[in-house]
């Protein structure tokens, strides 16, 4: 890995500057530079903190790098992006971060791999200025095949994760969804698939690193789906790898309105969760044109399986379960676990080295939303849905069924929709305003996102951080104000 070091600057007032010539002033931002070079104190085998401002050429290209949402990338709006960028390559790093801004208080944000829609590991709506640490460069995989474990640094995504587990075994897997570029540090912290971490590593409030051991049962149950980002700065995952056949199949059906797809989506709300073990069915939804006429639109639905099994067992699994969606052996292909993550992802077999490219899309303005289902749609209900698909032929919907495990949307929910609109121009950035929530604005949507669980939330955050230095719109508060001066006060 190749290290980056602080920027050097062209300050002939400057009065002290560190070992690599850069800047180390005693005015200002440069305090809080300074507290980032002086920590840790022994530097002999650590790599100099990589630092940007604002006025560093790099910056820009470096903030634009992990963040696809071209809303919250308008170069007019620097009040909003962070003061510096921190891009660690120890974790020491992160420890002086965290240091150094609550000495010198300053807000801190972390970003892992750009899934963010609205932006919040990144911008900010308020005045104050912040620290973003982009964890870009802390992205070791360490896969130990003896134990079926692997040690997984939050700077990660599950492409990496999926292509170093593949690399030392065939039969070894991990479940963590199909799309690549998803890095490990807010998809595991925050989206409750969470089911085979058994251990991390977190820096608190205080810098100090901790393990499942030393952090505590709370703290490690609320980091795992409750988002942990509102808890201290997650470092690396350890995750149970899973054993996965030498072959599976996947296979990618088509069907439109015209081909009886509202009966096959209806259909489908029955018996997706229900499946035996090792089958997964997804939908997604599009609005195209028909094939009937060049002149009508139509509703296109692709279902997508995957089967931990041959093509003949496949069959029969359908056929008793779903034969109305008429799957046929020409539809499927057998190929490794491995490959399945690639042909999901690009919809054709293609290098397994895909897998490690970060940012394979071109950056697009999106927003996306999701919906717990509780109950079967009736048929009437899907078609209100196609009706406003086609009056918003940009949006998709992307329908994920839910199995029987631990997290609170599964626990009553058959499936998961999620809306996602696109576009490719747009005059004025969308901007999400805010402020930071207190206990009783952050209970309207807390309980209904995490249900029963928010305050067993609110108590971990009492407990590891009780001034809501780790905080956005969206954190977990704690239960109580606190007034907190830092050492420069």
């Amino acid at each position: 890995m190749t290290f980056l070091h602080p920027p050097k600057d062209n300050n002939e007032a400057c009065t002290e500057r560190t070992s690599d010539g850069s800047c180390v002033a005693t005015n200002g931002d440069d305090k809080f530079l300074k507290c980032l070079f002086l920590n840790p104190h022994d530097t002999s085998n650590i790599p100099l903190i990589p630092v940007y401002s604002q006025s560093n050429a790099s910056y820009s290209t470096l903030f634009r790098s992990s963040a696809r949402n071209r809303r919250y990338l308008s170069p007019n709006n620097n009040s909003r992006k962070p003061k510096f960028l921190i891009l660690p390559s120890h974790e020491s790093h992160v420890q002086a971060a965290v240091i150094c801004c609550k000495k010198h208080g300053l807000d801190l944000k972390v970003r892992s791999g750009g899934h963010d829609v609205e932006g919040l590991s990144y911008t900010s709506s308020d005045i104050d200025p912040f620290i973003l640490v982009d964890l870009i460069n802390y992205r070791n995989v360490a896969v130990n095949v003896e134990d079926r474990t692997a040690w997984v640094q939050a700077g990660a995504t599950i492409g990496e994760l999926y292509y170093r587990v593949g690399e030392k075994s065939s039969t070894l897997g991990f479940p963590a969804g199909f799309c690549p570029t998803v890095a490990v540090g807010g998809h595991f912290s925050g989206g409750g698939l969470a089911d085979q971490i058994i251990d991390a590593e977190i820096a608190n409030v205080e810098g100090k690193i901790l393990s499942r051991k030393t952090m505590g049962k709370d703290l490690f149950w609320a980091i795992r789906g409750g988002g942990g980002a509102s808890f201290g700065v997650v470092l690396s995952w350890k995750v149970k790898l899973v054993p996965v056949p030498h072959i599976v199949t996947a296979a990618m059906v088509e069907r439109t309105l015209e081909q009886g797809a509202t009966d096959l989506v209806y259909k489908w709300q029955f018996i997706a969760d229900r499946l035996p073990g090792g089958t997964y069915i997804g939908l997604n939804c599009t609005v195209v044109n028909s094939n009937a006429t060049r002149e009508r639109r139509t509703v296109r639905v692709i279902f997508s399986i995957l089967f931990l099994g041959n093509v003949d067992e496949l069959l029969r699994l359908m056929e008793e379960n779903f034969h109305e969606l008429g799957l046929q052996q020409n539809d499927c292909t057998e190929m490794s676990w491995l490959e399945s993550n690639i042909y999901f992802y690009y919809t054709v077999r293609s290098p397994l080295e895909l897998l490690l490219d970060r940012d394979p899309m071109a950056k697009i303005y999106t927003k996306a939303k999701s919906d717990h289902v509780m109950v079967p749609r009736p048929k009437e209900g899907l078609e209100g849905l196609w009706s406003m698909l086609f009056a918003n032929d940009k949006t998709v919907l992307k329908w994920t069924p839910y199995g029987e495990i631990p997290f609170p949307h599964r626990i009553g929910n058959i499936y998961n929709i999620l809306y996602q609109v696109d576009w490719v121009d747009c005059s004025q950035n969308d901007w999400n305003g805010g402020e930071v929530m207190a206990y009783r604005k952050a209970k309207v949507w807390g309980t209904k996102y995490f249900k029963s669980n928010f305050e067993r939330l609110v108590l971990v955050k009492t407990e590891v951080d009780p001034c809501n230095f780790f905080r956005s719109i969206q954190s977990i508060p704690p239960s109580h104000h606190c007034s907190q001066l830092t050492e420069e006060e």
